[in-house]
This record gives structure tokens, sequence and C-alpha cells, in this order.
């Protein structure tokens, strides 16, 4: 055994004693490691490129700080190291390939981050958290009875703060659950909870592992409407399947001629492209030889004689042939040049000019997505150039004149507007029948129902069926899936038959306000993709209508944008840029006012089915949702002042089975669609019964100060009170409040109004308006009067 271990030790010193280094690197001593790395602050994190797994294993032996980290990619065997200035060199000049993936400032500032990280955290959880319950709400829908709560923590900040809901069912029996954070863009924003009960609880409590609690009583969301007793005849469902945009306007023509006093069409001045695209073919196999292939598009449109024409690849039987075009009517033969064997010689690019010399009044030909066009063309039998489009003759091509019907007794702008429009989105088919829906129902029940002539009397309603005609006849009849319209902005790169499932613009991000331009975030300047916003703002007919309509009318106060699907009820602010900073949010009171017409609306969604909007899916885009770049709920909001809601018809549908949420998708089994449209149908009366009571407001609000004036011995946190959603103006400097002085804000997402906190004698003015413009006291911001509010709050 002593033998065998001094053969062992003398035969590592001499293995050791032959390693060859290269400069930079330190030789250690016989049995020992390699010295520790003096000038480490400048070390940076490589990969390094390998000829073979013998250069791996050099590099092991030899004791460089590896990671642990091989791969293998491409054929490329790569190892990751840390490596000083000197050795890096050293690895360079052994002809070895280095990237470098992190460098030693780069980790330094991340360090920096985390640390700041920590000390923020620290400071979350220094002492008790305060839980503050946002919603406590039960409700029961067609499918069962279920419990939704949100609590936010002031320790949010730290994914260690973990909320448990407690609450007591009716036998008394305890019932406790983890509630799960909401995160966005990573911002927290709050903790949430919805499950199946039985029967609504009296309260809940919800617990930090942090310290903190609250309790707050559970209240129903939204209630049952008592049948309506005074309703001897109102009839609803107008609507039998799924309809093309030619039939929802054939409709509301027919609407408007059988109702003349009631009603008119609107034809919007801005074409859509049309339901109509150039004929193509692709020569040669694109997927197997791109560079062999070639794209031909024809210059007239498939319809007018694009779809005609057919183009054959011939081989000239006869050697060192020239290659030339032959075209014959409507057929276009290319010759292909031959070698002294008689095989074909001529490339794509050289085709490609032929065809566009000798045929070029018929079609453009060009490479396949930009390649160099150097492979070799092959013979191919003849092929019809095709615009790939199936709907019937009956569905015209020509660009589309969008319509809206106007309802109302007087249709003059001297009567409250609201707009509704639906289809933005090509494939989502449920929308428009919402709209037709709701035509039918207020001017068929006008005679008898005394609700709907209140309605129809006294608001301007304009109604469009489909925003987007063109890409709903190509998500009807040729690919369902189609999201946007079908005016392709692509450069002849992106122009291959193969791709026209992806050409076209998202109507919904195409819009001014908060768009991916502006530095917003949820949607794309590349032509292909799904949120592509178009070239420019407001580029595509469709969204210049919706912008038309509501400058041309600017009567128009409320907007519900009919989307599917989900199930969600939104409002503004719709976007947000990489940092999660919004478009600005509205004030306390403009917020307050929004949740307080969703209630009518929604109530009136449940009314039909039992459909319950979730409050988790309820409120300002972001917080339930994510980022929409350039929609035009905010073009609406923030270029017209007009309240802005977003529909999203569909809600997910409870599996008691499997125990979870289902979707019912874009294009449900018509059965659903049909009960999905009737039930927001009822939402969008009830947007227009939220719209009438707005016009009749002439009530001014009042507000009080909570606490009021007086002597405090310390710092005061201060909020006011009011008797109806509605903006609150002040001023802390003693001058009069007016419309440019500060509002009061949200205190954060889905919270109340702030709060103020005075720590110094201050005599604080202000005065209120409510959503329909009435203000406090009749006060006059913009003129002399001092009926405005006052409080002196004196600190000792």
């Amino acid at each position: 055994m002593a033998s065998r271990k001094i053969f062992s030790l003398a035969l590592t010193i001499v293995c050791m004693s032959t390693l060859v280094f290269t400069a930079g690197w330190t030789s250690p001593q016989a049995g020992t490691s390699l010295p520790e790395i003096k000038d480490g602050n400048k070390s940076a994190l490589v990969r390094i490129e390998l000829p073979d797994r013998d250069k791996l294993d050099d590099l092991v032996a030899r004791g460089l700080d590896l990671t642990e980290h091989v791969g293998k990619y491409n054929g490329v065997l790569t190892v990751d190291a840390i490596v000083t200035p000197a050795q890096l060199q050293s690895l360079r000049d052994e002809g070895l390939k280095v990237e470098t993936i992190t460098t030693a400032k780069e980790v330094e500032r991340i360090l920096t981050q985390r640390q700041q990280k920590v000390e923020e955290i620290h400071q979350v959880t220094a002492e008790k958290d305060q839980v503050n319950i946002l919603r406590a709400n039960f409700f029961t829908n067609q499918s069962g009875s279920f419990l939704y709560v949100e609590a936010k923590t002031s320790a949010g900040l730290a994914k260690s703060v973990v909320l448990t809901a407690y609450w007591k069912d009716a036998a008394g029996n305890k019932h406790s659950a983890a509630m799960e954070r909401k995160v966005d863009q990573n911002e927290y924003l709050y903790h949430h909870l919805l499950l199946p009960v039985g029967t609504q609880p009296s309260e809940v409590t919800v617990k930090s592992n942090q310290g903190g609690s609250a309790v707050a009583p559970v209240t129903e969301w939204i209630g049952d409407d008592k049948p309506r007793r005074d309703n001897k005849h109102y009839v609803t469902d107008f609507i039998d399947h799924y309809m093309t945009p030619e039939e929802t306007t054939k409709r509301i023509e027919e609407l408007a001629a059988e109702f003349p006093e009631l009603a008119e069409v609107v034809a919007l001045p801005y074409k859509t492209h049309g339901y109509r695209r150039k004929a193509q073919a692709i020569i040669g196999d694109a997927r197997e030889n791109p560079a062999s292939a070639v794209v031909l598009t024809s210059k007239k449109w498939g319809h007018k004689g694009g779809n005609q024409l057919s183009v054959e690849v011939n081989v000239p039987e006869q050697a060192n042939s020239d290659l030339y075009v032959v075209v014959t009517g409507n057929k276009i033969t290319v010759n292909l040049a031959t070698d002294n064997s008689g095989e074909p010689t001529s490339s794509a690019a050289e085709v490609i000019q032929a065809l566009n010399a000798g045929a070029g009044d018929m079609i453009t030909a060009t490479t396949f997505r930009g390649n160099d066009g150097q492979g070799t063309v092959q013979p191919q039998a003849e092929i019809q150039l095709d615009n790939h489009l199936s709907a019937p003759d009956s569905v015209p091509r020509e660009p589309f004149t969008v319509k809206a019907i106007r309802i109302g007794k007087h249709r003059d702008g001297s009567k409250l507007g609201v707009l509704a429009y639906a289809q933005e989105h090509a494939r989502e088919w449920v929308t428009p029948l919402v709209a037709v829906e709701t035509a039918e129902r207020l001017l068929r029940n006008y005679a008898q129902d005394a609700e709907t002539r209140k309605l129809v009397n006294n608001l301007d309603i304009f109604i469009i069926p489909s925003v987007n005609p063109d890409g709903a006849n190509y998500s009807m009849f040729d690919y369902n899936w189609q999201r946007k319209n079908m005016t392709n902005h692509c450069s002849p790169k992106y122009s291959d038959p193969l791709l026209r499932n992806n050409w076209g613009v998202d109507v919904n991000r195409n819009y001014s306000v908060g768009s991916v331009r502006d530095g917003y975030i949820g949607a794309s300047t590349f032509c292909l993709s799904g949120v592509y916003a178009g070239p420019g703002e407001l580029s595509e007919p469709e969204a210049k209508n919706i912008a038309w309509i509501a400058d041309q009318h600017p009567n128009i106060q409320f907007a519900m944008n009919i989307h599917s699907y989900g199930g969600y009820f939104m409002w503004p602010p719709g976007a947000y840029n990489a940092e999660r900073e919004t478009l600005p949010r509205p004030t306390a009171g403009e917020e307050a006012y929004f949740w307080q017409a969703s209630k009518t609306i929604l109530k009136a969604i449940k009314q039909y089915r039992g459909t319950v909007i979730l409050p988790g899916k309820t409120g300002p885009v972001p917080d339930v949702l994510y980022s929409a770049a350039g929609n035009s709920a905010d073009e609406l909001w923030y270029n017209y002042g007009i309240y802005a809601w977003d529909f999203e018809v569909g809600a997910d549908l409870w599996n008691a089975e499997k125990n979870r949420w289902e979707g019912v998708g874009f294009q449900p089994p018509y059965e659903e669609g049909h009960a999905e449209a009737m039930e927001f149908a009822n939402g969008l009366i009830g947007m227009l019964k939220v719209a009438y009571q707005y016009e009749k407001d002439h009530q001014p609000p009042h507000t009080s100060l909570v606490p009021g004036k007086g002597t405090y011995q310390d710092e005061v946190a201060i909020h006011f009170q009011t008797s109806e959603p509605a903006t609150i103006y002040y001023t802390l400097d003693g001058s009069r409040p007016t419309f440019e002085s500060k509002t009061i804000q949200p205190a954060g997402p889905r919270e109340g109004a702030e709060s103020l906190t005075l720590d110094e004698t201050t005599t604080i003015k202000w005065f209120s308006m409510d959503g329909a413009g009435n203000i406090e006291k009749h006060y006059k911001p913009a003129g002399h009067a001092k009926n405005f509010n006052k409080a002196k709050l004196i600190i000792k």
C-alpha cells in the first residue's frame, strides 16, 4: 500500500510540472492550486468557444475559474469562465473566440440595486404593516355563489409578506384561505381571492404574517333587480345567428327606414381598404429552398383580373439557351437559361429581372423574404395566381363605408350623446350582435315601454355594429383568428402569401393617445405583430372614423367599446410605459363615478341569466388586465372628455365538476354567443340609463372635511366626504380654488381618495364638481366669487 501511494504522488508531480502556462497566468507549485486573482475588480464573465473536448480538459487542468456551465450551440462547444484582463488576452492570443457576458461594472450595478431592494424591504417590514381591505364582495351567478376579497398591505413590496382571509359561514364554521398577490410590471397592486362559498359571510378578516389585520363587512357585489312591474310589454331577442358586416349594415338601414322619426343612418367618411387583395403565387419551394423561390404579385386586384393570371416555368430542350419570358393572354411562361448539358442555370434574381421586364405590366416579381435570390430556379407546371379570399361573391370587395345608426327623438346635438361601437377586432363575432340587439330594442319598444321612450327622447345614441368590416369578413370566411384589419403595410420582404394571415393593423392600437410611439407598451411597430399599431397614429380609416364621430358630435359624453371575450369591464387609463407609469389617472371623484356607474351597467348584465362580471375584472385597464397602447377608450377620454368604457363580453363560466373557471372563446357555439349578446345588450341599455341620469342631474354635490376646522396638537391627516362622486379642487396657500388648482387623487390603484397630512397651521379652501358638471354651492371658479368652502386647522 505504501509503495502505491508513493507512485501515485510521484505521477501527480510529474504531470503538474509538465503543464504550460501562457502570459498572465501564474504557474502553481506542484500539488497546489492557482493563487488568488489579484485584479478581481476588473474580471468579467465570458463565454469561450472551444475547438474540441481536449481543449476544455486543458482549461480545466490549467485551473481557469470555470463556472460549471458547458454547452454546445450550433455544433460549437462553449464554456463560461471568470477571467481577468490578462487571462482574457491570453485566451485570445491562443486563437480562441471569447465573448463577454457580464463585466465587473455591470455586476456592481446589480449589487447596488440589490442592496437598495434589501433596504426597501427592510423598511417596509421593520414593523407591523397596515392592511386595507379594498373589497369584500359576495355574489351569486348562474353557476353558484362566490366570495371575492381584495386587500392591500403596506408591506406588499416584500413577497415574504402573506395575507390570509378568515370568515365564518352561516353555521358558524370557520374558514380561511391564503390570498394571491397581484403584480403587474413588477408593481404590487393588491392581494385577492375568489372562492365558491355556500352562504354570504357577514364579515371577513384579513391578517398579515407581518402582524397587520383588518375587518370588513361582506357586501353583495351585484344584487338582483326586482321585476319591472310597470313593464307589461317589452320585446327582446332580435338576433338568431352570427352576422357579417353586410348583414348588420343592412339591418340598421332597415331599422332607420322603418322608424324615420326616431333613427337615421350616418355614413362615416373614411372608407376601409376593402375585402380585397392582389393575387399571388410562389415559384419554387420557398420553405426548402428560399433562395430559389420567386414571389409573384398581380398588379390588379385579384377580383379584377389578378386571379386570372397563371405562370409556368419551362426548361428548353436545347442546351445553352438564354432566359426569356413569353406572355400569352393571361399566361406568363418563363423559359430558363441552360448550360451546355441542358441543365437550368437561371437564378431567382435573374428570373425576377426577366419577369419584371417582360411581364411588369401584369405582375411584380420579388425574392422570398429579402434573400439574395442566388438559388437556381427549377421548372414548374402551370400555377394560378390567387388572392386567397374565400368569401362568396355577395360579399363586396371594394372599400367599405362603415355606418352607424343614430337613434333619438332629437338628433340635432341638443341632447346628451352616447356612442357604442363593436368589432374593432375582427374575430369577436358576438360583439356586433350586442349592437344590433340594442338598436332593435330601443326602436321596437319605444311605443309601448315608458323606460325606452325616456331614453330615446332624452339621448342622442350612435351605434356602430362593425368598426372593422374588412377584417370581420376575413375572419368569417378565410381565417377565423384574424384580429386586425386587412391593410398590408409590410414591405415586399414580408408580403409573400404564406404570411397573409399576419397582415393588417390592430385598430385598437392605432389611436393617438398613449401610443407605442409615445413610449407606451402593449403594441408593436412590426407589421406582422398581432398588435401592430400601424405606420403611424390614426393611420387607419377604421380608427379615423371613431375619432371623427367624436370630433363632429361634441354632445357625446359616454362611450362603450364592445369587445370579447373574458368578461371584463374597464375604463381609462389603458396604457403604461416600461416603468409602469400610466397615462394620467382620473381624479378620485372621476374614478368614483366610473365605479358608481358600473354598478348600474353590471347589474343589468346580470339580469338576463345571472352572469356576474367579477370585481377582479372590473376597473381601470392597468389594474385588471395589461397595457394596451393606443386604444380607443383612451382616445375618447383624454382627447374628448368622454366617459369611455370597454366591455369584454363572454365571461368565463364556472365548471363545478372540474372546480375551475373556463373561457368561452371568441366564437362560442351560437347558443352561448346568443346569451352573451342578450346579456350585454342589457348592459348597453344600462349605460344609456346612466347617461340619462347624468343628463338629468342638476343637483350640486356637497362636501365636508374630516376632521374639520379646529386646533390640533400634532400633524393631522384630513380627507373629504362627498354626497356623490365628485372631483375636489383645493388650495393650501390661501388662494381661491379654481379649475387650475390641485385635485384630490386616488390614494393608489383601486384605493379610495387620498388624504392630506397637515403639519402646520393651514387654511384649506375647496369646492367640488360632480360628474355631470354641477359645482358645489353653484360656485364660479372663473370669476371672483367667494362662496367656496374653507377651514382653518391650527397645528400647535
